[in-house]
């Protein structure tokens, strides 16, 4: 393990048209003083493959201060390759590079593909980190130190469902120590079903806790997890039409409680898992034009792309993506909440372009902060928070360019920003 000193840097289209009149509109990006940021670029190089919309590549710890985890590709050998590390940083500042490693010791390498093979990182209760890196329809590829200390080795041995096709893990931690991950398995060209597993920190195990979600021609795609102070596990996830399309549809919620194992919809009315597009809560219903479409280049109507997921005590709030017949070719930010048995929609920026990049957090002060990413211009990273049906966009870190974002909020309330520049090959950490 390296360490290093940190460097710091200072429904129907007209149904959906009227909706968005009567939603408060989007205050211009910059239209309030921004929140000053402390900016670090990560003391390691970065690969230009280490980009994804669902990942969760950031985690943090509270120990005698507060540690930061991000795993990241760095370059590998070869064009078109990569190899998965942990950046760490201590509560003093200083960094440390933990690289994955295969069983014979050799730091793993694997080819790159933009928007799958991208690693998603957590601790757990006993400081043990555990990183799933690197998979599209592969069979598992999962990496943990066996203590606090020490290299992070393969283990993809432990894990059940061995010689399936896994895709899109996500991880969180709950406050018991133990973990949760969602991935979609399997490579079926009529099916690829969502399943949720559960590390069990005191056993030092993985389980499979349920597939959660799965449809005859429907493919799974898990957005985030989440784990309120009671134990109950908040589902984020979206469907397309098997085997696999760029826009999906139906962005829907779902929440566990682990103890009775009594899956709900975000009202508390009991759900059968796995759920459907038909039987889900969801939260953005199609809306005019929208089908379901596996053509990644012709299809141009409805659809969703990206989502993220935080809590407010055990209630969900949503970030997500979304092309409207009314927004052309954009994806649009917006906010969704439960309401009234059902979801109320806030649209938080309309004005352009963005990145399939979100993030979103719940702040004593703020309230809800909802993390974007434009597609284009000098500064492309924006934080928007809503005060009185109003959004108001600020540059969220003016000094850095990074065109993609990953959020995690420490245990004392600040929010982690995992930054990478693609276009220059740097990562950065940002709190605020």
């Amino acid at each position: 393990m390296r360490r290093a000193p940190s460097r710091a840097f200072l429904a129907p289209a007209a149904v959906l048209t009227a909706l968005l009149a009567l939603l408060p509109a989007a205050s211009p990006a910059g239209a309030a003083a921004a929140l000053p940021a402390s900016v670090e670029q990560v003391p390691y190089a970065m690969d230009e493959s280490n980009q994804a919309a669902w990942w969760t590549p950031a985690a943090t710890y509270k120990g005698r201060g507060q540690y930061t985890y991000f795993a990241f590709n760095e370059p590998g050998p070869t064009a078109a390759t990569h190899r998965p590390a942990i950046a760490r940083r201590d509560p003093d500042g200083v960094w440390s590079r933990l690289p994955l490693l295969t069983k014979d010791g050799r730091q793993a390498e694997f080819p790159d593909d933009n928007g799958h093979n991208q690693p998603s990182v957590a601790r757990d209760g006993s400081g043990r980190l555990h990183v799933f890196t690197s998979m599209h329809g592969d069979s598992w590829r999962y990496f943990r130190t066996d203590a606090t200390t020490g290299p992070v080795t393969d283990h993809s041995a432990d894990m059940p469902d061995q010689g399936q096709g896994v895709t899109y893990p996500v991880l969180t931690t709950a406050p018991n120590g133990d973990l949760y991950l969602a991935a979609r398995i399997g490579n079926g060209s009529d099916r690829r079903p969502g399943k949720l597993y559960r590390w069990d920190d005191a056993a030092a195990e993985w389980d499979v806790v349920a597939t959660f979600a799965s449809a005859q021609y429907r493919s799974v795609y898990p957005d985030d997890l989440a784990v309120d102070a009671a134990g109950n596990v908040h589902i984020l996830y979206e469907w397309s039409k098997a085997p696999s399309s760029a826009f999906r549809h139906k962005l829907s919620y779902l929440r566990l409680d682990p103890d009775s194992g009594r899956f709900t919809d975000s009202s508390g009315a009991p759900l059968t898992v796995p759920t459907t597009p038909d039987t889900a809560d969801v939260i953005q219903d199609f809306t005019s034009g929208e089908e379901w479409s596996s053509d990644n280049t012709g299809y141009t109507a409805a659809a969703v792309q990206s989502a993220k997921l935080t809590l407010d005590g055990s209630t969900p709030k949503v970030a997500y993506r979304y092309r409207s017949a009314a927004s052309g070719a954009n994806f649009h930010v917006l906010y969704a909440y439960p309401s009234a048995g059902g979801w109320r929609r806030q649209s938080v920026y309309t004005e352009g372009q963005t990145s399939a990049a979100l993030g979103i957090t719940w702040d004593e002060t703020d309230a809800k902060r909802v993390y974007y990413v434009k597609s284009s211009g000098t500064e492309r990273v924006f934080a928007a928070t809503e005060k009185d049906g109003s959004w108001t966009s600020v540059s969220a870190v003016p000094e850095v360019s990074a065109d993609r974002l990953a959020v995690r909020r420490d245990s004392d309330g600040n929010d982690i920003l995992y930054l990478p520049d693609t276009k220059n090959r740097r990562l950065h950490y940002a709190r605020r």
